[in-house]
């Protein structure tokens, strides 16, 4: 199964996150299929970009988002 989740990059007490496509069954930091955008929740507002393009291919495809990606994904109009 793959899935859409984040992958948390940066230093201590600085979450910065990539919005990744990888394989269910790999860690975050193994090789991903795809970065698709990223997610500072540290700017106000928290800032997300995310190639919608890219995005709806993989769901299409039939990529499965964690809540947290599911969520940004609906902030930002790309799903219902």
């Amino acid at each position: 199964m793959v899935k859409i989740r984040l992958k948390r990059i940066g230093k201590k007490k600085a979450p910065f996150y990539r919005i990744i496509v990888s394989d269910a069954r790999r860690t975050t930091h193994s090789t991903s299929l795809a970065e698709i955008g990223t997610y500072d929740p540290l700017k106000e507002p928290a800032e997300v970009k995310i190639n919608e393009e890219e995005a709806k291919k993989w769901l299409a495809n039939g990529a499965q988002p964690t809540e947290t990606v599911a969520r940004l994904f609906r902030n930002a109009g790309i799903t219902k």
